[in-house]
């Protein structure tokens, strides 16, 4: 909410709200829809210029069930209740799903040997229909699976997912019942009084709230540090990856998972929600938040360990490689805390690999919780449970696209000729709410330029398109963060 305030005959605008949430990647986006069910205002802020934060848009795309978490944790918790949830997420969403399920073969007499107490992990989470396969049945299940493969497990609730879409769908349901976002602003402090949050000092002004909800990831313990709370430290951890083309030699059907070490559950082989092929991560703890570059090492770590697990991948029909970064809590554990001291502050921490998976049930955790606490919450009867994607050209049937074109000739233009992208749908990505600002905004709306050629011939169109509809110079369009512009001028 903004307040318009006149002091001495001059105007200010001052922000107010009553819930403050820093951060909007996965956690932060589905608490904020969770609360835009109560008659409440809620703000989110993020540093970054669009939903999705760091971590939530460059993972493994997995709706895990948690059968190999710490049981009894907060996190086995959160992602065996989550799991379920995503059916009926999906649907009032409209967020691409699949529940292709997960095998985690034994190559090696020792991995094999691990498996009972897998199995058993799984049973202590209450992941009950994890099954024994035989060699000889995994390979019917996956043809292209090493062939000395002595068994292993079937997890058949593991899913695949689209994380951008996710989120924005999140961001985009909470935006249309009331929730504010302002995106490009960074937090830089925090104004407590009297044992009680205040407000919050940030790039786009000070906001005055009632409550902090810290959901910051990779910064949670710099957020956490500007009260005094930081009893942790985040350190990032690297995960590079392949995304091989649609048409790659070598397929799998599900998600293909190595035996898990303490460190990472290892590196994987599954179908992205779209058909191209997932190969990685590696999980390289650095100190850098922001490094995102990826290493021929980490690469070659990759190619080396899947190919123990599908020996014919074909990694040369590799169309990108790209790394994201975890934010990884020391001491490890995910944490949910309020303190007695400072009334209004909820800091979330540890939130790693399952974050997206969790992110469902998380916001339902954290409401309950605030209630718990004293807030008073009433539900507004005029919520809008529902939120409509932008059309799938591609995937409609021939009448289906000649009845769009008939409705709209820009659905006839085709911009994106790898993934068949059309004008039409650029500019839905452009103008729903929370709209597409940058050329990577329009690419995780709508994939154009994550095809084969990787935006080399959609690329120039994209920047004009953002253009004209923003009225603004092309040289302006960033590709992603500010400052990241791709035309820097004409050469004509």
């Amino acid at each position: 909410m903004m307040l318009l305030v006149i002091y001495e005959r001059k105007v200010f605008y001052v922000l107010k709200t009553d819930v403050l949430i820093i951060g909007a990647g996965a956690v932060g986006c589905a608490i904020a829809r969770e609360l835009s069910k109560y008659e409440i205002d809620v703000m989110v802020v993020d540093k970054n210029e669009d939903v999705g934060g760091d971590a939530s848009k460059s993972n493994s795309a997995i709706i895990h069930t948690g059968y190999d978490a710490t049981p009894g944790t907060l996190e086995s918790q959160l992602v065996v209740a989550a799991n379920p949830m995503y059916e009926q997420i999906v649907r009032d969403l409209d967020v691409p799903f699949s529940k292709i399920g997960a095998i985690l073969p034994a190559i090696t007499e020792e991995q094999y040997a691990k498996l009972p107490e897998i199995k058993e992990k799984a049973f202590r989470n209450h992941v009950y229909d994890v099954e024994f396969k035989t060699g000889e049945e995994l390979l019917a299940m996956e043809p292209n699976l090493n062939p000395q493969v002595k068994g292993g497990l079937y997890i058949p609730r593991e899913s695949i997912i689209d994380p951008f879409i996710l989120v924005q769908a999140y961001a985009e349901n909470a935006n249309m019942n009331g929730v504010e976002f302002l995106l490009n602003t960074k937090v830089t402090g925090i104004q407590t009084e009297n044992g009680r949050i205040k407000s919050v000092e940030t790039t786009s002004g000070d906001i005055e709230t009632r409550y902090v909800i810290n959901c910051a990831g990779l910064y949670c313990d710099e957020i956490a540090d500007m009260v005094g709370k930081a009893d942790y430290k985040v350190v990032a951890r690297k995960g590079q990856f392949f995304i091989l083309d649609k048409n790659t030699s070598c397929k799998v059907q599900h998600i293909v998972l190595p035996i898990p070490t303490k460190v990472t559950k290892g590196k994987l082989m599954c179908p992205t929600i779209h058909g191209n092929m997932l190969v990685g991560p590696t999980a390289e703890d650095q100190d850098s938040k922001t490094d995102k570059s990826t290493s021929a090492e980490g690469l070659d770590s990759i190619t080396a360990d899947v190919k123990n697990l599908v020996p014919n991948v074909n990694i040369r029909d590799t169309i990108t490689q790209y790394s994201g970064l975890r934010p990884n809590r020391n001491p490890e554990g995910l944490h949910f805390d309020m303190y007695e001291d400072l009334e209004g502050y909820i800091n979330l921490s540890g939130v790693r690999s399952t974050g997206l998976t969790l992110s469902a049930s998380m916001g339902k955790y954290v409401v309950q919780q605030m209630m718990y606490h004293g807030l008073d919450l009433k539900l507004k009867t005029n919520y809008i449970a529902k939120r409509k994607g932008i059309v799938k050209f591609h995937e409609c049937s021939l009448e289906q696209q000649e009845a769009l074109i008939r409705e709209n000739p820009l659905y006839g233009n085709i911009i994106c000729r790898c993934e068949t992208i059309t004008e039409a749908e650029i500019l839905d990505a452009i103008h729903r709410p929370l709209g597409a600002r940058s050329v990577d905004a329009i690419k995780r709306r709508v994939r154009a330029g994550m095809g084969r050629c990787q935006g080399g011939f959609c690329g120039p169109k994209v920047i004009e398109i953002l253009a004209r509809e923003l009225n603004c110079d092309p040289s302006q369009i960033n590709k992603n963060i500010t400052g990241s512009q791709m035309a820097v001028g004409t050469t004509r």
